[in-house]
């Protein structure tokens, strides 16, 4: 009779390296390491936009769980809630069993972060802050849950289509602007916010580059005293968003004599999505305007 030991050890063997082989190792948007021995089957997101990159990497299906305003695409609308982004629900959570959460690093307090490590759960922390980053992030995702080639797939088309735009808009002259993220407190973006990257892509210079916060308060003296050439608000579900008309009182601004008040889409503008490509085209649109204007 053979010896059975030799058999026994090649496939320990055999069994260790299929396990490696099928452990996926990825660092998220903070540098941290994430690891599953297996491609994600139950994922839980906490920001709008990490919803919307897990469908765009082909992956909406395995969502058990996302937080409120998850609403892109229509499938997103039905997935089970887990309460709001600033306020998530963490015995549902735990409940629904994830083998995944994804959170959002500027968004997600740092403290719903920990507990839910602490807890056991493997976390990724998304925070695309550069319009490279998105289509980076789609992949990680489609990695992680198992959907490489649809997620290749719309990787490639965001990069094509950008390309296209900075081709196209980027060498333009210059548009001084101001981006009006919301008006009572005002809001704006700074420089390390993805948005100041789309403005910089449309050939616009954002007057509050400078300021280190990606969303900070200004006073609306600041913005008078820099006199942007054009100003671009978000509106929520409006055509022209709240605060946009109050700028005409200040006829003496660029801005203002040259007719340069443009309202934009919020959820176009303000999630780190594909769809981002599809404000940056309204964006690059309305700043051509302005230099028409000159």
């Amino acid at each position: 009779m053979a010896f059975p030991y030799p058999t026994l050890l090649v496939a320990m063997v055999c069994c260790i390296a299929a396990t490696a082989q099928a452990e996926i190792v990825i660092r998220d948007d903070t540098g941290a390491t994430v690891r599953l021995l297996v491609a994600a089957r139950r994922i839980v997101s906490l920001a709008p936009h990490a919803t919307e990159l897990l469908f765009a990497a082909g992956a909406g299906g395995r969502l058990v769980g996302a937080v409120e305003y998850s609403d892109y695409p229509e499938a997103a609308k039905r997935v089970p809630r887990v309460g709001g982004y600033s306020n998530p629900d963490l015995e549902r959570i735990v409940a629904l069993k994830p083998d995944l959460v994804l959170v959002w690093q500027s968004g997600n307090a740092a403290a719903t972060v920990s507990r839910l490590e602490s807890l056991g759960l493997t976390v990724y922390q998304s925070q695309p802050d550069r319009l490279e980053d998105i289509p980076a992030s789609i992949e990680k995702l489609g990695r992680l849950a198992g959907s490489e080639t649809e997620a290749r797939r719309a990787a490639a088309d965001f990069r094509q289509r950008l390309a296209v735009l900075r081709k196209q808009y980027s060498p333009r002259p210059p548009v001084p602007m101001f981006y009006q993220a919301w008006h009572q407190p005002l809001l704006t973006v700074g420089g390390s916010q993805i948005i100041s990257d789309v403005i910089r892509l449309c050939g616009g210079e954002n007057i509050f580059a400078g300021l280190a916060a990606k969303a900070p308060s200004v006073s609306m003296e600041a913005v008078l005293a820099a006199d942007p050439e054009a100003i671009v608000a978000s509106g929520m579900g409006r055509d022209t968003p709240i605060g946009l008309d109050d700028w005409r009182r200040w006829t003496r601004m660029k801005a203002v004599t040259r007719d340069n008040l443009f309202p934009i889409s919020a959820d176009l503008m303000q999630r780190p999505t594909p769809r981002l490509l599809d404000g940056a085209e309204q964006l690059c649109r309305h700043l051509e305007t302005a230099r028409g204007r000159r």
